[in-house]
């Protein structure tokens, strides 16, 4: 690699001199920074960062843990993100624990040795007990789409329960009665909100939990959805609608129906959660309870950052919980069940 040192030999100027070209450009002489910068140039010297940041004890980097890189609402929650750091001028670094607590916990050890700025984090441990040995290292951390008491740190996350109720409260006035909670693990905080929702929406219209059956996928993907789909269709009598936990599982859901001949929603109806761009472009366009996970992303990082900031010490900690919205598509537009 070429050095600051390789740098100064070829300009003919001290190492002193190289540093203030690249740090303080204003305290050279105009003809000592050109030649300077031509010698850069002509090197393809490229600054350590990480040694800088070493030197003034102060990262540049942020770093996001998100449960699946491959669901679009955790892509649009990291543009969130990604958007407040290149504002406050640093950078982030997306990772993906799979939805695993052993992945989780191997991240979070490497933000502490590359000493991080801060960490956004969708929890995969639902114990805590992972975040509880980060904070040894006294990097901060904001929670995304979990929410923490805010006495204990800053979260941003989404009113899941009314997003349940929402999703149930349409089912409802569709006329179905036979429901449908396809959830990923429960030991998801977000997968019990969701079910609480639904369970609070049947408690208003005075019918019992048994009212609500529930299949539980093993994850929150599309493979998991059809998986789900395939066990929906052995239930007898078939249930008419289905409130999933996210919209991959729904869209799994859906190819299992279609696969089978089921019609959604001549026979059955279909909600999803997260209103990801997939669930519009789908074969029959998803009902789905939206998310704002851009404006999520871009918050967490936001607290993170004044946390983090020169003005750290006037930084109080936050709990925000946004709001869902239905967004009603064909998927639950058919006929009344027993029209």
């Amino acid at each position: 690699m070429v050095g600051i040192k390789d740098v100064a030999r070829q300009a003919g100027v001290s190492v002193g001199t190289v540093s203030n070209v690249i740090n303080r450009p204003e305290m050279v002489a105009e003809a000592t920074r050109d030649r300077v910068q031509a010698a850069i140039e002509r090197l393809g010297y490229v600054r350590s960062e990480s040694a800088r940041q070493l030197r003034a004890g102060r990262s540049r980097i942020i770093s996001l843990l998100v449960l699946d890189m491959a669901n679009p609402f955790f892509v649009d929650v990291a543009s969130g993100a990604e958007r407040a750091a290149r504002d406050a001028g640093l950078g982030v670094m997306v990772c993906n624990s799979a939805q695993s607590p052993d992945e989780e916990a191997d991240y979070l050890g490497l933000f502490a040795e590359h000493r991080v700025r801060g960490v956004l984090v969708t929890p995969a441990d639902a114990t805590g007990g992972n975040l509880e040995n980060f904070r040894r290292h006294d990097i901060p951390f904001v929670l995304v789409d979990r929410e923490v008491p805010s006495t204990e740190g800053c979260s941003v996350s989404v009113d899941d329960i009314e997003g349940g109720a929402l999703a149930i409260r349409h089912l409802l006035a569709q006329g179905h009665s036979g429901l449908v909670y396809v959830s990923g693990p429960m030991q998801l905080p977000q997968c019990q909100d969701r079910r609480a929702g639904a369970l609070a929406a049947l408690a208003e219209e005075g019918l019992p939990p048994e009212a609500l059956l529930h299949i539980e996928a093993a994850r929150l993907d599309v493979a998991a959805g059809r998986d789900a789909g395939a066990r929906l269709l052995g239930i007898s009598p078939r249930p008419t609608a289905v409130f999933c936990a996210n919209d991959l599982l729904a869209l799994g859901v859906l190819q299992a129906l279609f696969a089978a001949g089921v019609s959604v929603p001549g026979d059955v109806a279909l909600v999803g959660y997260d209103d990801i761009e997939f669930a519009a472009a789908a074969a029959v366009p998803l009902t789905s309870v939206r998310q704002p996970a851009f404006r999520m992303g871009r918050t967490a990082a936001e607290l993170l950052i004044e946390e983090t900031g020169e003005d750290a010490d006037a930084h109080r900690h936050q709990r925000i919980v946004l709001q869902p919205e239905l967004v009603v598509r064909d998927s639950t537009l058919g006929s009344k069940p027993g029209a």
